[in-house]
């Protein structure tokens, strides 16, 4: 095969861990006896599932979208979080000329996306 030639689709098996480079047991050779390693890791898909995406659109009020996913605690500080910054913006807007409005869109586009990303709890396994 030369260097213009495409490689093959089919790659060949691991005999290393990718990460601690320790050898792999050939009867499972999809997870490192050394680390945490295994086949897969760090491979994210595209696009979220549907309980993402319902988390998302339930973050309309912050912090709703992660008491949705089990994440209780993290969902009341968001909640009133959410006050505090409307709060911040209105104070801010007044010595602002307005644009201290900005600043809740922001909080709210944050928020959404980290519910987006978080790990869900309560997804069934």
């Amino acid at each position: 095969m030369t260097e213009l030639e495409p490689k093959s689709l089919h790659a060949e098996p691991l005999t290393h861990c990718p990460l601690c480079h320790a050898a792999l047991d050939p009867l499972s050779p999809g997870e490192c006896p050394k680390c945490d390693w295994v086949a897969g890791y760090r491979q994210r898909s595209f696009g979220g599932t549907q309980r993402d995406k319902a988390a998302a659109a339930l973050s309309v009020i912050p912090g709703l979208g992660h008491i949705y996913k089990g994440h209780y605690l993290l969902g009341a500080i968001l909640m009133i979080g959410g006050a505090f910054a409307v709060l911040a913006c209105t104070i801010a807007a007044t010595a602002s000329a307005g644009f201290g409005l900005l600043l809740a869109p922001i909080y709210w586009i944050g928020v959404i996306l980290q519910v987006y990303w978080i790990e869900d709890r309560r997804a069934p396994r």
